[in-house]
């Protein structure tokens, strides 16, 4: 446990954009990416240590593995339907090669994030499920690295738009453009 109480394992979010702010959304999504990203690292420092004395995966784990689930089953999805309808088109239409080489490596990253997670989604169910080591050590070690694959396929996909995509994209985007995106965004959520 923290000084404060809380538990280690856990991570607040902090105010986020809203649809009449689409571009700002999609990046506050990349913070609550990252958010997910750094639950992952501590979920596995936490297994790691309590595999190191026998123990099989507790609650606050099981917890942990569920918020990273319900992001990357959820919200994850919804994000990159964003981009493939917002952002991608825009660079795909660009005079600029860079741009469209840009647009096809992101769209290649979704399909490879999208098997990513597919393939380390089962190691969250077990832990979810206190199941928690199953395999042993040489298992563990394989989730693991698949656990940084995926994070480090995430990480460089969101630079790329943060420093890139989004501005360039939102750069034609304006007025009532604008509005329409986040509304359709909002739409496709239930949202308003």
């Amino acid at each position: 446990m923290t000084t404060n109480g809380s538990s280690p394992l856990l991570l607040h979010a902090g105010p986020a954009a809203g649809f009449d702010e689409p571009f700002e959304m999609l990046a506050a999504c990349h913070e609550r990416v990252a958010r997910m990203l750094r639950l992952l690292a501590r979920l596995r420092e936490h297994l790691e240590r309590h595999a190191a004395d026998g123990q099989a995966a507790d609650a606050q784990a099981a917890d942990a593995a569920r918020d990273v689930m319900r992001y990357f089953d959820q919200a994850a999805p919804r994000h990159h339907e964003d981009e493939e309808r917002h952002v991608l088109p825009r660079l795909r239409a660009s005079a600029d090669a860079a741009h469209r080489e840009l647009a096809a490596r992101l769209a290649a990253d979704h399909v490879e994030m999208a098997a990513a997670w597919a393939a380390l989604r089962p190691d969250l169910v077990a832990v979810a499920e206190r199941r928690w080591p199953g395999g042993g050590e040489a298992e563990a070690a394989q989730a693991f690295t698949r656990w940084q694959r995926f994070a480090a396929l995430y990480e460089r996909h969101a630079a790329a738009e943060d420093e890139v995509a989004f501005p360039f994209a939102a750069s034609l985007v304006e007025g009532e453009a604008r509005a329409a995106m986040g509304r359709e965004m909002a739409a496709r959520r239930g949202v308003g």
